[in-house]
């Protein structure tokens, strides 16, 4: 049997509030966060100018945004450890550690994207 809670239109009205909710805390307490949306928001409007087709523009688009998704993961990654405490466990560090390097991951893409792009 299902979680109990709302169904529906409600449901995903709800959802919206939470979701207004975590973006509204990850830019407040994440410094990383408020930088990779400047990044996004810089590199949007920079792929008008630099994309020369559809294909080239979507790429230079969403990969700065995909980054900031996942930002946002490595956020709430880091959130839910920090939450149990200040004390180092290797489990802990590891999950950290992954998050960051799928931060890593993404901002190398984004910028090999970018450079392919320009340099081709």
């Amino acid at each position: 049997m299902g979680k109990p809670g709302a169904t529906g239109v409600k449901r995903i009205f709800k959802a919206a509030i939470y979701s207004k909710q975590g973006l509204k805390a990850g830019l407040k307490y994440e410094a990383a966060l408020r930088q990779e949306l400047a990044l996004g928001i810089v590199l949007t409007l920079l792929a008008f100018a630099v994309a020369e087709s559809t294909v080239e523009f979507l790429l230079l688009v969403l990969l700065p945004w995909l980054t900031f998704v996942v930002e946002i993961l490595n956020s709430a990654i880091e959130a839910v450890v920090d939450r149990f405490g200040d004390e180092y466990h290797e489990l802990s560090g590891r999950a950290k550690d992954l998050g960051s390097a799928a931060v890593m991951v993404m901002l190398f893409l984004t910028g090999l994207t970018w450079l392919a792009i320009l340099i081709w």
